[in-house]
């Protein structure tokens, strides 16, 4: 008798904790997410039906899309590094899952296809600085080249893609890698820097 009053005590707390959890991550953000994204609408960012995020960090709203149903965790940022211009450069596809502390880093453009996962900690950069010895570094016009990230490609947790790099559709980056030139479809690339490991079967 005893054992049963201890079960279903465990059964009612996991029920009661499962009810709290829909509740908080179906109703409880609904008003802050729906102030948030009029606010960033009315500074000129796209957002496609059934996107979602938490507070994020950006510069230039009107800068960054958003297509349908893309979810975003906490501490994202999205840093257009350069001067002001009227069409978005930053081009997130459909149902795409950006994780918690990203960055993106544009000076350029950067697109990532629908469907395309990435993991928490990335980063994507599209500019460096200049290395002439006639000139200091921090005064050198920055080295610009778009990055261009297909359709249901999966970044593994700390990826960096560097400038110029364009990845193929299904590709997969593992953790940690520091991505430098271009990955062809459905190739599993990984290290520093990182290197073909494989080819999805």
């Amino acid at each position: 008798m005893a054992g049963f009053m201890q079960n279903n005590r465990r059964g009612i707390s996991y029920l009661v904790q499962q009810s709290v959890l829909v509740f908080r991550m179906r109703y409880l953000h609904v008003i802050p997410l729906f102030i948030r994204k009029t606010w960033y609408r009315m500074l000129g960012m796209r957002i496609g039906k059934g996107t979602q995020f938490p507070s994020i960090y950006i510069t230039w709203p009107h800068q960054v899309s958003f297509g349908k149903n893309c979810l975003l965790e906490h501490h994202v940022h999205f840093k257009f590094d350069g001067l002001w211009k009227k069409e978005p450069s930053i081009l997130i596809g459909d149902d795409v899952f950006i994780g918690a502390g990203c960055e993106f880093n544009i000076s350029g453009q950067i697109q990532v296809g629908r469907k395309t996962m990435i993991a928490s900690g990335c980063k994507f950069i599209d500019h460096d600085h200049g290395t002439s010895l006639s000139e200091s570094m921090n005064t050198q016009k920055p080295i610009i080249a778009p990055i261009d990230i297909g359709e249901e490609v999966w970044f593994g947790v700390n990826v960096v893609v560097l400038k110029g790099v364009k990845i193929g559709r299904g590709a997969v980056i593992a953790a940690g890698s520091v991505v430098v030139g271009n990955v062809g479809e459905y190739e599993i690339y990984g290290g520093v820097p990182a290197k073909l490991i494989k080819k999805r079967s």
